[in-house]
């Protein structure tokens, strides 16, 4: 058959294509164009007429065709190639997915998140309980932060809280910067695991000794800083905690390839860490708010403590409700205790009159022998 009346009956396959591009950019889906093409059957339909058009390319330019023919097929080729190879937009229910489902059991069942949550909040308190015992640690303050450094912070909360709007807007974008800077900088040294491990202790370790000294009854300021402190520190704690975390998740990655290249390991543990520093970006951001048009108010200090304590359930029912699993294989805790409950125990096949049977019978055979 001539290639010119070969690709002129295959004009109707074209010009479907087009429909379905057209569909795809306005709407961004293949149903757009008419009940036939809804879902699956959409997109491989596309596939097909995509594949079918670049083999009619091919023909014209071999066979050197009109170029009216050959541009035409250029353009719906290249259409076609952005349609399928273009980059996913923002979509909010595709978030609002990531944020609500996948990031809770996410978290809920990660390793990492388990032992930055404990190494950051264990020395967090332990150091504020040594910063605030003057009689037993005089001196953990001085050396961790500094003589300066406690001068510092007691001069800078010695006046009361107040500010203006167009104050708390500044300084709501100046957390948000500054708060961030800590959880990428947590998230960009946990490939190493080390290093991030060593900023996550110190963050720690010098937070709780300042929260432990200005909770001191000598010093002056210690209202003022805690009234500046409470609204927000739920949410700010929490957001260094996870960023280390999948930090760590990355650096497990590298590291324990569980059999996998070193790339392709890190690849899959980049999409479990995706959900964590995706948590941690939002937490990030509640604390900045709140840090910039809550905490500086002069709001009376019940309101802020119980923001606080709002804020602090709203944390842990996000952890713990959303993030428990359906699936009892996941629930390592139980699993375990079940396991041991099952190794203590007797065996299944525990009838005294069947292993009296067993042994008499065992002896007899043993005496016939």
């Amino acid at each position: 058959m001539n290639i010119a009346k070969l690709l002129d009956k295959r004009r109707s396959n074209w010009g479907e294509l087009e429909r379905l591009c057209e569909a795809m950019e306005v709407r961004g889906r293949t149903d757009k164009a008419g009940p036939q093409y809804k879902g699956a059957a959409g997109i491989v339909r596309f596939a097909t007429l995509y594949r079918g058009a670049c083999a009619d390319l091919a023909l014209a330019d071999a066979y050197q065709l009109p170029p009216a023919t050959v541009t035409y097929l250029h353009r719906l080729v290249a259409r076609s190639h952005n349609q399928l190879y273009r980059a996913g937009k923002f979509e909010p229910t595709g978030w609002f997915d990531m944020i609500f489902r996948v990031a809770p059991r996410e978290i809920y069942g990660d390793n990492c998140v388990r032992v930055a949550t404990l190494v950051f909040f264990g020395l967090f308190a332990l150091s504020m309980y040594l910063g605030y015992q003057q009689t037993l640690f005089p001196n953990f303050a001085n050396v961790v932060v500094g003589e300066a450094g406690l001068q510092s912070m007691e001069e800078m909360y010695e006046m009361e809280l107040d500010g203006s709007l167009d104050h708390y807007i500044t300084m709501s974008s100046f957390y948000i910067m500054h708060n961030t800077g800590i959880g990428l900088k947590c998230f960009a040294y946990g490939i190493l695991i080390v290093p991030c491990l060593y900023i996550l202790s110190s963050n720690a370790v010098t937070l709780g000794t300042v929260f432990g000294y200005m909770a001191r009854e000598d010093v002056s300021s210690r209202d003022n800083f805690f009234e500046f402190v409470t609204a927000h520190g739920p949410f700010e704690l929490t957001a260094i905690a996870l960023s280390a975390a999948a930090g760590l998740r990355l650096g497990m990655g590298l590291f324990a390839t569980g059999g996998l290249s070193r790339i392709d390991s890190v690849r899959r543990s980049a999409v479990r860490a995706v959900p964590v520093i995706s948590a941690a970006a939002t937490l990030f951001v509640l604390a900045a708010f709140t840090e910039g048009f809550i905490s500086p108010s002069p709001l009376a200090y019940t309101f802020k403590a119980a923001w606080s304590v709002i804020s602090s359930s709203m944390i842990s029912f996000y952890f713990v409700v959303l993030g428990f699993p359906g699936n009892r294989e996941h629930r390592s805790v139980r699993r375990t205790l079940e396991t041991i409950l099952d190794d203590l125990g007797p065996p299944e096949n525990s009838d005294p009159n069947l292993q009296a049977d067993q042994n008499g019978g065992g002896s007899s055979s043993v005496r016939a022998a």
